[in-house]
Parts: C-alpha cells; sequence; structure tokens
C-alpha cells in the first residue's frame, strides 16, 4: 500500500472553540488548531490558509513548532475572501489597481510559504467570475487571469502553483469551473511549476468523473493535490469521505495509486456546518480511506477486473468490485 500524508481543513478544529479551550483569555491562534488536529491518530499534515492563519505569526517559528505537535506543513492555501474588496474579482477586477493587489498578496503568500519551509500553493479563485450575461469581457478576464497567474508562477520556480477549480460559488460561473477549463488554462500559462489540486466534491458538481479528471490531470499537467470529501453533486456539501459515493472513491484511489500520486490526501470537510466533533470526524474519515484502500489492495493485479474495464463490461467489473468491497 502506497504511503500517503494526510491532511485535514483546519477551520473544522474551531467547532465549539470556547467550550474546548475554556479559559484561554486570548485569540484562538492556528498553532491552537493544529494541536487539535494532531490528536487525531493518523492526521500527520496540515495546510495554511493565507493571509487568515499565519496573521501574527513568525513563519520562522512554523517548522519547529509543527515538528513539536508531530505533523508536517502540506502547503498553503489563498483565501482571498479574507479581503471585501475582491468580491467583483482578484485577478480580474475591474481595477487595475485592486488585480495589483490581489497578485501582490499572492507572493507575499509565496514568501510566506518559502519561509515556513513549504512547496505548495494552492489556489482557489472563486472571487473570479461572473453572475450575469453582459457582465464581463471574457477574452480580456481570460488573459488576465493567464498573465496573473504566469505572474505568480514566475515568482519562485521553486514553489508549485495548484488550482483547485469550482463550477460555482460565491460567484455564479467561476473563469475555471471544471477539469478542461482548467487544463486549457495551464496550457496557456507555460510554466513547469503550475498544476492542478482535485476537490472531490467540486469535481462531482462539475458533473465529471473523479478518476477520470484525475487522469486528464496526469496526462496534460502535474496533479500537486488530493483534496477528499463527499456530496450529492448539486453543491460543495463537504461530506465526510465516501457518505454517498464510496465506488467513485475507490476508484479514483485504484488510479491515484496507478499514477504513482504521493502527495498528501486532504480532508476538505465541513463538521462546523452542523456542530459534529472535528477530531470524531477526521477520524472517521481516515478509517474510510483505510477501509477503502484495504478494498484498492484487493484489486490490485486483478487480471479479471484489468480484462472487464478492456472490454467495457460493467457488469462484470461492478461485481469483481463489490466482491471486494462487501464480500462474497
Amino acid at each position: 500500500m502506497a504511503q500517503f500524508s494526510y491532511a485535514a481543513r483546519l477551520n473544522s478544529f474551531k467547532v465549539n472553540e470556547k467550550q474546548y479551550w475554556n479559559g484561554l483569555n486570548r485569540k484562538i491562534t492556528a498553532f491552537d488548531l493544529i494541536g487539535r488536529a494532531a490528536t487525531v491518530p493518523g492526521l500527520n499534515a496540515v495546510d495554511f490558509n493565507y493571509p487568515d492563519h499565519v496573521d501574527g505569526l513568525n513563519e520562522a517559528d512554523i517548522p519547529a513548532k509543527l515538528q513539536e505537535l508531530g505533523v508536517s506543513l502540506n502547503g498553503y492555501a489563498m483565501r482571498y475572501y479574507a479581503d471585501p474588496g475582491f468580491k467583483l474579482g482578484a485577478f480580474t477586477h475591474p481595477d487595475a489597481a485592486v488585480r495589483r493587489a490581489a497578485i501582490d498578496l499572492t507572493k507575499r503568500g509565496l514568501d510566506s510559504l518559502a519561509g515556513a519551509g513549504g512547496r505548495l500553493m494552492t489556489l482557489w479563485m472563486g472571487q473570479d467570475g461572473f453572475d450575469y450575461s453582459f457582465q464581463m469581457d471574457y477574452a480580456r478576464a481570460w488573459d488576465m487571469t493567464i498573465n496573473a497567474l504566469r505572474e505568480v508562477a514566475d515568482h519562485n520556480p521553486s514553489l508549485d502553483i495548484s488550482i483547485e477549480y469550482k463550477p460555482n460559488e460565491p460567484r455564479s460561473f467561476s473563469l475555471l469551473p471544471d477539469v478542461a477549463t482548467t487544463l486549457l488554462a495551464i496550457r496557456d500559462v507555460e510554466r513547469k511549476n503550475l498544476g492542478v489540486t482535485l476537490d472531490f466534491a467540486h469535481v462531482l458538481y462539475a458533473d465529471e468523473m473523479p478518476a477520470y479528471a484525475a487522469m486528464l490531470v496526469h496526462r496534460h499537467s502535474r496533479l500537486l493535490g488530493i483534496h477528499l470529501n463527499d456530496g450529492y453533486g448539486k453543491r460543495d456539501d463537504g461530506l465526510m469521505v465516501g457518505s454517498v459515493h464510496p465506488i467513485q472513491t475507490i476508484e479514483l484511489l485504484y488510479v491515484l495509486e496507478q499514477m504513482g500520486y504521493d502527495r498528501a490526501l486532504y480532508f476538505d470537510t465541513f463538521p462546523d456546518t452542523t456542530g459534529l466533533d472535528p477530531v470524531a470526524e477526521c477520524s472517521v474519515n481516515i478509517h474510510a480511506v483505510t477501509a477503502m484502500r484495504n478494498v484498492v489492495d484487493r484489486l490490485r493485479g486483478n487480471d479479471q477486473l484489468t480484462q472487464a474495464i478492456l472490454r467495457q463490461d460493467a457488469v462484470h467489473s461492478q461485481s469483481i468490485v463489490q466482491a471486494a468491497l462487501y464480500g462474497g
């Protein structure tokens, strides 16, 4: 079985913060959240949102503190929503000064990432999109996106930049809503340190099959991140891994192993939506992935499955997968 790091969304661990940190007479910091996350058995990596999680911290202190807590730094994720000035767009805002501010903020994030010893920056550009017909010059917005990504990628070529696409939210339409459009953008940017992060729930409601999307990224770019969660394909539900689409998750894990993917699996789930215990919820995610990876182990090297797939014999392939999943 391939070895993965397991990371989780830090904001999930804010659930019931007053009760958990009862008597703490200061602001809860990212290190506090990491300390709580580190109590999850098997969780061994974290991501910082920039700039929110780094506010008030010295990047030089991050490696030693993470080592003390027993976790590694998976990377940073830019969060433009922290600035209300980006509501109309970050890289595609109609005001050139605002676009410059977004690019410069991203560069500062990359500098902070390098100072903390990290190598992966994830960009979710949810503000870059549109809501109405006749609202946006699409060609101009595409060029602004490509130019911004190129400038960001060139800022420090030793760092990986990964685009996490999403069909919509907060904008009605995202400029990079799906795997094909994202790969087109990466082709236009032409930078080797650029790649893609697949978020399982985003892929579902982009009406895509996760394993197929992973193959396309692997073939045409670099698969730099996997966000595991689940949902009903209508929005970004952030449900526990395998709770709705276990077989699709198993297929994704099966294909990731074939590709040789060895980066972190990041649990982008939302226990805070209904106040679930985040430690217990994350533990269930890890147990679910472990169980599904055991199914992948049982499928590995199964010549009957390989032949069924080559014949596109869904009846035979499903019977083999279900036997590996449920027994019999």
